[in-house]
């Protein structure tokens, strides 16, 4: 796992706005009339709507959508009792997660109260403002009778996370677990270290689901729960047991089943082997599992691994379950999480393991194919069929559990809803980034004495996005490091400048002589550039000594873009050079070309533009759906009249239609209508793109391109991911001047990604 500074925690959530949420209008509010129609007098109209119906407020509010997440502090992750406002930041957190995994808004609320008829009461009385409660970080044995009162009391969706959440994860996973390993759910033995929330929310769902209550040996921290023991609460008495057992030792001698939700390195290897046959072994302390990943594979060949990290096959993660459970829940208005519908995201997360998965999740998670074993039998957080698979069968649950208020009647419908709800932006950043760290390439940072580069190298190298190697003299990056207090001492550091390198710049300088001494440049002039810094980047990665190159941040465009040109070159390919951005929207991604390179291009370059761009936008698991977009539609303006502005597209189109006659691309066509699929087909319904949503424009010109992206970067709101230099030989990226660290490690990552691809080319 990356390390984590409290430098780095500290300002990621101080730094801009501080904190991680926010709230944002969802209707227009630009002119005097929209302000009427939020505020007085327009609001007084559904306000008496709802006074008539009170169902309505679904309908004029966001209630529907709208879920808090509730805590006292008292139990917060692994830091305990620390209190109703040191805990808001992960309260935030967990509002984050589920916005960006299943598009349910957050307002987090944190209660200053350890008594439970104050909290109780409390959530009572502002539950009218929200559709469903996520109960958080609440500790035992109080966050039990919390909820219990608040499920009664309530009739819209309330779940505590930390029990329920980790049960409905543990339980698909034993589930898929007990089908490899060969056995039923009602004959094995399970053992439970930790007596907590969790835990007792686990065993007791492993119930529901089968497993028989006398063979469940669950421990605390003074042994085993056991009838003769008088210090058991009513929770742990439920578990209690009359076999002659006393310790975790003697407790896993023959079990089939291990459920650690306790402490770190608490079971031994000589306890795995005592196990029964094909043991399981759930070992979900975190961040220290009970017993690491390899000893337990060292202990047992056949042992079946499950922990709460990410960086091990099977990991328990809450968010596989917590959004998509409520976005269902949400989704028909139901008026409780009960059993039958905890039952179901289960099975629904079960299910999906087994089924094929997307080659986009595998590849980002760098296995060739992820196939339903003992490696995989839960299933992956960035796998995009997570919110269609649980949400519905959350949503039927309730339905046929008789809890639905506002029951579903097309599921093929409500599926794609939930499909396009977040778009791909999010999921495409994750993606990448993911797939980047499966096998991270060594990038040169030629402006390696720039403190926004330092930054970024550091977060690329504690991400495991990228191995950095940073050019420039190695006092003064090492003093920038100190006085930044930025950890990259350890840096591959190489000065172009340096006497101890003279050994390289002078194979470097033959290089360079031997590919331009016909374009009159000298041996001399050759050795000179060595000393350059954006030259000598290039050669690194011409001659293999780094795989990518960045740079750009101090640089114009020409003076990375001119060498790597003549160092380096053009894939024989398409022998022609062009450039992406990724627009990031709410929509989802889309991406633009070209937006840097070609000032006017002719037709075939607006070929190569869009060949070029198809092939990098599949690099993202992504189909491109491409519009050859101008200024009129299919012929609108005749060639002369149009100095050939549209005519080159038309031609650019044509020639793509007979040689490329699978790619889906069209042209020329106005952006509106490439952008609005239902005017598209009213309009021009024979268009190749007519039934598809159009994910990439390609621009007659570099004026229009730029001019596009930075509109939707500065009015838009958009995010942009670029320049994409498409077309070289080998990948050499340039940021944009004065850029932020975010784009610098965003253009990293896909330079990564690049690597990655010309290797496997």
């Amino acid at each position: 796992m990356a390390k984590i500074t409290k430098e780095d925690a500290l300002n990621y959530h101080y730094n801009g706005r501080p904190g991680k949420i926010e709230v944002i209008p969802t209707k227009p509010h630009r002119t005097q009339r929209d302000l009427s129609l939020a505020y007085s007098p327009g609001v007084a109209y559904p306000c008496l709507e709802i006074q008539k119906n009170p169902q309505d407020i679904y309908k004029y509010t966001s209630k529907g959508n709208l879920v808090a997440v509730i805590s006292n502090g008292t139990a917060v992750l692994g830091l305990g009792n620390i209190g109703a406002d040191a805990g808001k930041p992960v309260m935030e957190g967990k509002g984050l997660l589920f916005k960006i995994f299943a598009d349910v808004d957050v307002f987090d609320i944190e209660v200053e109260t350890r008594d439970i008829d104050v909290f109780v009461e409390t959530v009572k009385q502002i539950a009218v403002t929200f559709g469903g409660i996520n109960l958080e970080d609440i500790k035992a044995p109080e966050c039990f009778e919390i909820e219990e009162r608040l499920k009664k009391e309530l009739k819209i969706p309330v779940m505590h996370d930390d029990q329920h959440g980790t049960a409905i994860i543990s339980s698909a996973g034993l589930i898929n677990a007990l089908e490899i390993a060969g056995k039923k759910i009602e004959e094995v033995k399970l053992v439970v270290n930790g007596a907590g929330a969790s835990a007792i929310a686990c065993t007791k769902l492993m119930v529901s689901l089968g497993v028989k209550i006398e063979n469940i040996i669950m421990l605390d921290t003074k042994g085993a729960l056991r009838k003769d023991r008088t210090d058991l609460n009513k929770y742990k008495e439920l578990f209690a047991t009359t076999r002659d057992v006393h310790t975790l030792a003697e407790a896993m001698n023959g079990a089939d089943v291990f459920l650690g939700l306790s402490s770190k390195n608490i079971v031994s290897k000589d306890m795995v082997r005592s196990m029964a046959v094909n043991p399981i072994v759930f070992a979900m302390a975190n961040p220290d599992p009970e017993i690491t990943y390899e000893d337990a594979i060292d202990a047992r060949e056949d042992v079946l691994m499950a922990t709460g990290r990410s960086d091990y096959p099977n990991q328990v993660n809450n968010v596989l379950g917590f959004p998509f459970i409520f976005r269902g829940a949400l989704d028909v208005r139901a008026t409780c999480i009960n059993e039958e519908m905890k039952i179901a995201a289960v099975y629904a997360l079960a299910k999906l393991t087994k089924e094929n998965v997307p080659e986009g999740v595998s590849k980002a998670y760098n296995v060739k194919n992820l196939i339903f074993g003992r490696d995989y039998f839960i299933p992956k957080p960035l796998d995009p069929r997570l919110i269609t698979a649980v949400a519905p069968a959350v949503a039927k649950a309730a339905m046929d559990s008789g809890v639905a208020q506002n029951p579903i009647t097309d599921w093929d419908a409500y599926r794609f809803e939930l499909s396009t709800r977040l778009g791909l932006d999010n999921q495409l950043l994750r993606t990448i980034t993911q797939k980047a760290k499966t096998d991270p390439q060594r990038v040169v940072f030629a402006e390696g004495t720039n403190l926004k580069i330092l930054k970024a190298a550091y977060e690329v190298l504690q991400e495991g996005i990228a191995k950095p190697i940073l050019l420039g003299d190695a006092d003064q990056i090492k003093q920038i490091l100190a006085e930044n207090n930025i950890d990259l001492l350890d840096a591959h550091i190489i000065d172009p400048r340096s006497k101890d390198i003279e050994e390289k710049r002078i194979r470097f300088a033959k290089l360079i002589w031997e590919k331009r001494q016909r374009k009159g440049i000298t041996y001399d002039e050759a050795y000179e550039l060595t000393f350059n810094r954006n030259d000598f980047g290039i050669m690194m990665v011409e001659t293999g000594e780094a795989d990518a190159m960045v740079s750009g941040v101090a640089s114009e465009y020409g003076e990375v873009m001119s060498p790597a040109l003549k160092l380096i070159g053009t894939d024989p390919t398409y022998g022609r050079v062009s450039s992406m951005y990724i627009v990031i929207t709410k929509k989802g991604p889309y991406f633009f070309a070209d937006t840097t390179v070609n000032l006017e291009p002719d037709w075939e370059t607006l070929t190569k533009t869009a060949l070029l761009t198809a092939d990098e936008v599949r690099k993202f698991n992504i189909e491109p759906i491409i519009a050859m977009v101008s200024y009129s539609n299919f012929g609108s303006v005749k060639a002369s009249e149009s100095t050939m502005g549209a005519e080159k597209v038309r031609k650019a189109t044509k020639y793509l239609h007979q040689n490329y006659p699978n790619l889906l691309v069209d042209g020329e066509i106005q952006a509106n209508f490439a952008l609005n699929k239902e005017l598209l087909k009213a309009k021009f319904p024979f268009s190749k793109i007519a039934n598809h949503n159009v994910n990439t424009l390609i621009f007659p010109n570099l004026s229009s391109g730029n001019i596009a992206y930075k509109i939707m970067q500065e009015i838009g709101g958009a995010e942009v991911i670029g320049p994409i230099l498409m077309g070289m030989k080998k990948p050499i990226h340039v940021v944009p001047l004065e850029c932020t660290v975010r784009e610098i490690v965003n253009m990293t990552t896909i330079a990564v990604l690049d690597a990655q691809y010309a290797k496997k080319k």
